[in-house]
């Protein structure tokens, strides 16, 4: 595949499953990481539980009000990534976890299940098989993320993802982490993966993780990461079912 950014023709590899599989075998990873919107499945998790929550009467009006509102302004430029993903988790605020992770579940198993990447399942369960250790990163809050990945063997202490404190089984509006952009590799970095072997994601918010990687494996990757790619001469995967999908994320 070539692409044009200010005037110079990169050419970037395309990988096919196997020569995907081939990569990783040569690797010989101990530790792998993984974005998971857009990377192990397609959409965006974080957005569609919070059109499902407020449809299921989770929050109330004049939560629901506010956070359409923001996320109307970062769709159009004035609210961050890193604001907008606070503030979806945020919207929570005053809800028992417990109803929150039951939630998630049920959203998880009719909404996101169906449209995860077989291929990357394939990788996934491969890796595991061979004792690598897998983390999943992401800027969706961490009840959903810790149910979509629960399948994979990654166990909630290995999620890093977008995190409210809970008092006595309550949300707060406290942040606690919110994974996106530079903001992925300091995470990482907080858990001890100042280098993480290898790293798998698919947007420019994921360009940070996939830098300090021993070796970057971009997925499905957007327009803005695609380029960057380039810069770095980094290969690229597309599963066969995000063929024809547009994969340009939000805010980049």
């Amino acid at each position: 595949m070539t692409v044009t950014e200010t005037g110079v023709q990169a050419q970037i590899p395309r990988w096919t499953a196997g020569q995907l599989e081939q990569l990783i075998v040569e690797l010989n990873p101990k530790v792998a990481v993984f974005d998971c919107d857009g990377t192990i499945w397609s959409g965006d998790a974080g957005y569609g539980f919070m059109v499902w929550s407020i449809e299921q009467g989770l929050v109330s009006r004049t939560a629901s009000d506010w956070i359409d509102t923001r996320h109307r302004a970062y769709m159009a430029g004035t609210v961050s990534e890193l604001q907008i993903c606070g503030e979806m988790t945020q919207v929570y605020a005053g809800l028992r976890e417990r109803e929150l992770r039951t939630a998630a579940a049920e959203f998880v198993r009719e909404h996101v299940q169906h449209r995860i990447f077989s291929e990357i399942a394939q990788v996934i369960e491969g890796l595991r098989s061979r004792g690598v250790t897998l983390w999943a990163v992401s800027s969706t809050n961490k009840w959903v993320i810790t149910e979509g990945v629960r399948q994979f063997g990654i166990p909630e202490e290995r999620v890093l993802a977008a995190e409210v404190r809970v008092e006595s089984g309550l949300v707060t509006a406290d942040l606690i982490d919110v994974p996106t952009d530079e903001g992925k590799a300091a995470s990482l970095k907080r858990v001890g993966l100042d280098q993480p072997d290898a790293v798998f994601g698919n947007s420019i918010h994921d360009l940070a993780m996939l830098e300090i990687a021993r070796k970057a494996f971009p997925v499905n990757p957007s327009p803005a990461l695609l380029k960057a790619a380039a810069k770095h001469g980094w290969g690229y995967f597309r599963p066969v079912e995000a063929e024809g999908v547009h994969a340009a994320v939000a805010g980049e």
